[in-house]
């Protein structure tokens, strides 16, 4: 089937007041740390991307794109952008385009992306006919670059820095070029941030041109509270027109953008409904494997042996204690914004198995739906216990905050 690219109200201006699109939040997790960014769940006050008022699995996705088509006839496309980043949750990412493009082959499908890890996907991206991919690149200068980021992730590795800014920029330069290659649509996507990058944005384009992208956005910062760079203002309709002006001499831009949340429906410039908001409850509420894990903090895999403030990664099991994935602990810091990340990171589990903890993150799980458990012994003991809904056993010693970690549960690890 030869899928109609103009239909995308983000890629076709001509397209918004026409087609609709749906945002299935499907990928809580995050492989950096911008420093403009604090992702958060079931906020209906912020319209801004890394906002979702629940996450799903793909089941419950494919379950609510269902209900939605029922409800928004003119619907088109079906992205995932987040609230992290789709390539820090792949196989979450790549199962829910599969089901979509089984479901319904006419839809367009897409994804937004930091581009940090898309690369290995690519193909997979091809052979699924994702026809539209955004790549956001807030620099080309590893020495700007430093200054938006706080921290990325590579596997196991956290770096920091322009060391960072360098990997993420040739991941990116990587990814771009890779994705035309294969006649994907991409659209780039740069946050204009006042004092930082307002005046690299044209290299930006330049740059990003030379590559093949086919479209800019540049989108204004949203200045969010908590984050380093919430005093610096939004900036101003003047900033964004001059930047649009320079830009434009390498790239078309994009002047429609609504700067869509992670779970947005319907037209742009739309706000989901009461009638959509309760689709997308009920589905994450549902049936389709409903928080199917149990994480545990483990030295060795074999023992709940380590505080929460120890813990560098996460064995990931399911209701046969089969170890199904390990993931990486958010970077110590970033006070409670680290517990914040770390309830993204565990979003499909039902809970987590620790020898110790301090009230601040068992707080911050627990209004995620995570439920932490004190322990010792048997990792596979323990998820039985909890899949029973038996009790768990308790540690032999209850650590309080500061005796194995120095801090006081907020995020210093």
């Amino acid at each position: 089937m030869t899928l109609d690219r103009s239909r995308h109200p983000c890629f076709e201006a001509s397209a918004r007041h026409r087609w609709a699109r749906v945002h299935l939040p499907v990928a809580p997790r995050c492989n950096m740390q911008c420093n403009f960014c604090d992702r958060r769940f079931d906020c209906l006050n912020e319209s801004r991307p890394g906002v979702t008022s629940t996450v799903l699995t793909p089941p419950q996705a494919l379950e609510y794109l269902k209900r939605v088509q029922e409800k928004i006839p003119d619907l088109a496309v079906v992205g995932i952008a987040g609230p992290g980043d789709p390539f820090a949750n792949a196989a979450e990412t790549l199962e829910t385009i599969r089901l979509v493009r089984e479901h319904d082959p006419s839809l367009l499908t897409c994804v937004a992306t930091n581009g940090l890890q898309v690369g290995p996907h690519i193909d997979e991206l091809a052979r699924l006919e994702v026809s539209h991919v955004t790549v956001t690149v807030n620099a080309v200068d590893p020495e700007i670059g430093r200054k938006v980021y706080a921290w990325l992730r590579d596997g196991t590795h956290v770096l920091r820095g322009a060391e960072a800014a360098r990997l993420l920029l040739d991941r990116q330069i990587e990814g771009i070029r890779a994705l035309k290659e294969r006649g994907v649509t991409v659209k780039v996507n740069t946050i204009v941030i006042p004092g930082i990058n307002d005046s690299h944005v044209a290299e930006i384009a330049r740059t990003v041109a030379g590559l093949g992208a086919d479209v800019l956005n540049c989108m204004a910062m949203c200045p969010v509270a908590g984050t380093p760079f919430e005093g610096l203002g939004e900036p101003s309709g003047a900033c964004i027109a001059q930047v649009r002006r320079e830009a434009a001499h390498f790239l078309p831009q994009m002047s429609h953008c609504t700067r869509c949340r992670a779970d947005a429906v319907g037209k742009l410039g739309e706000e989901m409904s009461r009638d959509v908001l309760a689709c997308l409850r009920a589905c994450a509420a549902g049936p389709g494997r409903e928080r199917p894990y149990v994480a545990a903090a483990s030295a060795e895999g074999v023992l709940v042996n380590l505080h929460l403030g120890e813990a560098d990664h996460f064995l990931i099991l399911n209701a046969q204690g089969r170890q199904v994935a390990t993931r990486p602990a958010p970077p110590a810091g970033h006070g409670a914004r680290r517990w914040q990340d770390l309830a993204a990171l565990l979003a499909d589990c039902r809970a987590l198995l620790v020898s110790g903890v301090g009230e601040g993150p068992k707080e911050a799980l627990a209004r995620a739906g995570i439920q932490v458990y004190l322990t010792e012994g048997l990792v596979a003991d323990a998820v039985e216990a909890v899949f029973r809904g038996a009790a768990v056993p308790p540690p032999r010693r209850v650590y309080r905050c500061g005796e194995v970690c120095s801090g006081q549960g907020t995020g210093c690890g």
